[in-house]
């Protein structure tokens, strides 16, 4: 991901991290409420750490480079490894939370430093729950044609895989009968249709890509230490992706889009909470090729789950060109916790 063009200007260090510890707990992570909340206090403004925080060059907020959750993954990284058993205890409730903190701080000092170099890497499987709902309205609108099916700021494509997960709802099932992952959202409104949703051909983008083997701990690092099911989902998606063949190219999504040959059928351009990260150029290379490349007989649908200003959820939407008509579908939780789904039939 890159920073989202026209950010604001700076916010304070402490500012920042006590308002991305706001935006966990809205989120259900207690834990990173208090560990970021603790950084933004109580890290020495003297030392080195304290320094590089102080000079960022650019916004730390979570609407520019998340530096907050930068250092939180640098942190939840030595506990994956297995490199600090007294941070581990203290993210499990027992022991001086701020006490381990910043002996971490201080003895991984290299590791920390090199973690904040690079930008977030998430990858959210619950955001298939949006794909698999959105495929199955895009197929009813179809008759079940089948559909290219791309991502943007895909990552390390654990979204590419959503026909391999089931989707839950109450009292129905979309997806395979031997899924390879089961996804259950509070779901709220009708069921998606249950039609067919052939995949001809998928691919994905990301600027900063992720390697589904080589990149698992930095991946599951952005997972948050006490919310075990989303790092077990996550675990059960990599190990899919790991052995597949498919992996996500490395690029702008603005001009890898306009570089695609048009379809020979349908084509559905996915993305979910990347949107806003696109500098404004991507943004219109990207809407530019999606209108150019769709014609009567292969017609191009855009499926979006992207913030819209509301706090607490995503707006879910989907264009076809041509025509460029834009059908709202409903909202996601931004991690894929809950849906509401009121999409007009197809």
């Amino acid at each position: 991901r890159v920073p989202a063009a026209g950010r604001p200007v700076p916010v304070s260090v402490a500012g920042a991290f006590a308002a991305q510890a706001r935006a966990c707990a809205r989120l259900g992570s207690p834990l990173m409420e208090r560990l970021l909340l603790l950084l933004g206090e109580r890290i020495d403004p003297g030392s080195a750490l304290g320094r590089r925080l102080a000079g960022w060059p650019g916004d730390m907020s979570a609407a520019g480079d998340a530096v907050p959750l930068r250092l939180a993954a640098a942190l939840h990284a030595l506990v994956l490894a297995g490199r600090d058993p007294v941070l581990a205890a203290a993210f499990a409730g027992d022991g001086d939370l701020w006490a381990a903190v910043a002996a971490a701080l201080d003895r991984e000092a290299a590791h920390v430093d090199g973690w904040l170099d690079r930008p977030p890497q998430t990858n959210e499987v619950r955001r298939s729950a949006v794909a698999i709902a959105g495929a199955c309205w895009i197929a009813a609108a179809l008759g079940g044609r089948a559909v290219e099916w791309l991502e943007l700021g895909a990552s390390a494509g654990l979204n590419l895989h959503w026909d391999r997960w089931a989707l839950d709802g109450p009292g129905w099932v979309r997806g395979p009968a031997d899924p390879a992952l089961r996804l259950a959202p509070d779901w709220q409104g009708n069921a998606p249709p249950d039609v067919a949703r052939p995949v001809a051909r998928r691919a994905g983008v990301d600027l900063h890509t992720a390697d589904p083997g080589h990149d698992a701990l930095r991946l599951l690092s952005y997972i948050w230490a006490d919310q075990p099911d989303r790092l077990a989902r996550t675990r059960a998606a990599l190990a899919v992706a790991a052995a597949s063949p498919l992996r996500v190219q490395a690029g702008d999504a603005g001009d890898w889009l306009a570089a695609r040959p048009a379809a020979d059928g349908p084509r559905v351009v996915f993305h979910s909470v990347a949107w806003q990260y696109f500098p404004e150029a991507t943004r219109q290379r990207a809407m530019a090729a999606m209108e150019a490349s769709a014609r009567p007989d292969a017609p191009v649908f855009r499926l979006a789950m992207e913030a819209d200003g509301r706090a607490e959820s995503a707006a879910v939407t989907v264009t076809r060109w041509p025509g460029g008509r834009v059908v709202p579908l409903g909202r996601a939780g931004f991690h894929g916790q809950r849906i509401e789904w009121t999409a007009p039939p197809a």
